[in-house]
């Protein structure tokens, strides 16, 4: 009798398929380490010049932002293919390198090699602003002359890129799509977004009626159009006929009735969303803390932490941002305390947003603390510091700031600048400023905004030197806007100067009909100056033009809560008590007198 022996199977694998198996995923890793130990295994396995392997290696040393390894990896490989080079153009775009990208193409056509139609691609992906419409237009002719347009994945990288060109490229667009004999639901969508960034609403709801097929993402493109235009009611007119809602298309109306102050029916939204993810819990936060609801933002923020959502550092910036602006320094504590639970302290942009917000909520010191303690400062990090000293009028702790920044090798940008001069400003140190307003130009290379110029309006106008700013303001290179008009009325007003100030103010109402403000201004210097006529003159043009005056507000944080309030305001539920309070201190005071 025979005994049947089972068959084992033989042990021996090839190397090359060990290592397909351990690359097949390789070109997606952004372990450092792991990628640098697998490079290591195929150099001494004589694998690095498979074409295959190369691609991967290079795709997964881009990802790690290591293009000094990519190129390596890709200089190993004797002659390269188009598929090598077109994932060394892919990494070099991924990196922000367009000119590398470029140069990389053009060595690659030098070779002899063709691009294909993926080639094109990865080459407009390099491509946004305006400054970028002459070269999208030469690749559009290449793909036309060598016939790519018949792959629709290359007519639709154009119709996008066109529209990152900004307005200037919307005729590209729109010709190109018109010439598309066959159009998928990509190229529609496409055509649709870029319209909706350049302002043509109109236009994108009529591609969008006319599009055949559509999908989610085609609803929620338009959806946010509508929002983005602030017309609400359009949004929610398409939001009722959407076949399928997501979390993105419930999101996006959240994020429209905030936007336009509606925030009953954004929390009404809010809580008939079916699933949440953090972006919705993020938008609803920031809308109530936007608006000074600390209460409602902070109560809801505990919710989002009892409700075991992870905040990303996306969340937290954005949930920032709005304490900022608001000055919510109680809700902004508490998410600095969830910031140290997760471990986001290690994200600069997070510490910057940090640091922002205590600057801007007065707690410099705070603010001062983190900043000290960064492990790895950018520029932004530097002009948040000093911007934060300037307004809070610590000009002299601003300016060593700015030195110490240009000590540890950090090159001032455009922000850098403003911060500075609105630390001389505050300090009045004139001169000190104008040398800074000109060291922009000498040593950094940094063309003067219109923002600069205002600034230093305002340094020369605090400083009684009217006329210098006139002839500034003059001399120009930009139209000097209401701003810097303004600015320099105000320091009319400061130092009674009505000659100048009407001066001025001719100039300002040609830019500013509607604001009562400016009239008000001169009439209050004409009669400090004993320029009775001149002030009954103001005040009459104001009443004849049939402008009112807006009355001022103040506003005022108790128990995490913003109060705000008008001259003659009866709208606050305690205003009866309120001007009790006030009539009893006006009768103490009087009887102080």
């Amino acid at each position: 009798m025979s005994i049947a022996v089972p068959v084992r199977a033989p042990r021996w694998v090839s190397r090359r398929r060990i290592f397909e198996q351990h690359l097949a995923d390789l070109h997606k890793c952004k372990n450092l380490v792991h990628i640098k130990q697998v490079f290591a295994q195929i150099l001494k396995s004589d694998l690095h010049s498979d074409l295959q392997v190369a691609a991967k290696l290079v795709s997964a040393f881009s990802l790690c932002h290591q293009m000094g390894l990519a190129i390596k990896v890709f200089d190993l490989i004797e002659e390269p293919n188009t598929h090598l080079y077109n994932t060394l153009i892919g990494a070099h775009v991924r990196n922000s390198q367009a000119s590398q990208a470029f140069a990389t193409f053009l060595r690659m056509q030098s070779s002899g090699l063709p691009a294909d139609n993926f080639t094109y691609p990865f080459l407009l992906k390099a491509c946004s602003g305006k400054s970028c419409l002459p070269l999208v237009q030469t690749i559009h002719s290449q793909v036309e002359k060598f016939g790519f347009r018949a792959d629709i994945f290359v007519p639709n990288s154009l119709i996008d890129t066109y529209y990152r060109c900004g307005p200037l490229g919307v005729f590209g667009a729109r010709k190109l799509f018109s010439m598309m004999v066959v159009r998928d639901t990509v190229s529609w969508n496409t055509m649709i977004s870029g319209l909706v960034k350049v302002g043509e609403l109109n236009e994108a709801r009529r591609l969008f009626d006319e599009m055949p097929v559509k999908d989610a993402i085609s609803w929620n493109t338009i959806l946010d159009g509508h929002v983005k235009a602030g017309d609400m009611n359009a949004a929610f007119e398409l939001f009722e006929k959407m076949p399928e809602r997501n979390v993105v298309s419930w999101s996006t109306m959240v994020s429209g009735y905030c936007k336009v102050g509606e925030l009953d029916m954004a929390r009404m939204m809010f809580d008939n969303m079916p699933v949440k993810s953090v972006v919705p819990w993020t938008i609803m936060i920031s809308g109530y803390a936007q608006k000074g609801l600390a209460k409602e933002a902070i109560m809801l923020y505990d919710q989002m932490e009892e409700a075991g959502l992870i905040i990303d550092h996306g969340t937290v910036i954005s949930i920032l941002a709005a304490c900022a602006e608001s000055g919510l320094l109680g809700l902004g504590m508490k998410v600095h305390t969830s910031v140290q639970r997760t471990g986001l302290t290690c994200n600069t942009l997070v510490l910057n947003a940090l640091i922002d917000m205590y600057a801007k909520c007065g707690s410099l010191d705070k603010a001062l603390s983190i900043f000290g303690g960064m492990p790895e400062k950018d520029v932004v990090s530097w002009n948040i510091m000093i911007q934060g000293l300037a307004v809070h009028r610590h000009a002299e702790k601003a300016l060593e700031l700015y030195d110490r920044m240009k000590q540890e090798k950090f090159e001032p940008d455009g922000v850098t600048f403003i911060g500075v001069l609105c630390a001389c400003t505050h300090a009045g140190f004139i001169d000190q400023g104008l040398d800074h307003f000109l060291e922009m130009g000498r040593d950094f290379g940094i063309v003067p905004q219109i923002e600069h110029y205002g600034c230093v309006v305002d340094l020369l106008g605090r400083g009684g030197r009217l006329k210098e700013a006139f002839g500034l303001i003059q001399s120009m290179p930009v139209e000097p806007n209401a701003v810097i008009w303004g600015t320099l009325l105000g320091a009319c007003r400061v130092h009674n100067d009505s000659e100048m100030a009407a001066e001025v103010l001719d100039r300002l109402v040609k830019l500013e009909k509607s604001d009562s403000g400016n009239f008000s201004t001169l009439s209050n210097i004409s009669s400090a100056a004993g320029d009775w006529d001149g002030a009954a003159s103001a005040r009459f043009q104001m009443r004849s033009s049939g402008i009112k005056k807006p009355p001022g507000a103040s506003s005022i944080d108790v128990d995490d809560e913003i109060h705000e309030f008008t001259a003659f305001d009866t709208s606050h539920t305690e205003s009866d008590g309120i001007y009790q309070v006030v009539a009893t201190l006006r009768m103490d005071l009087e009887e102080v007198r």
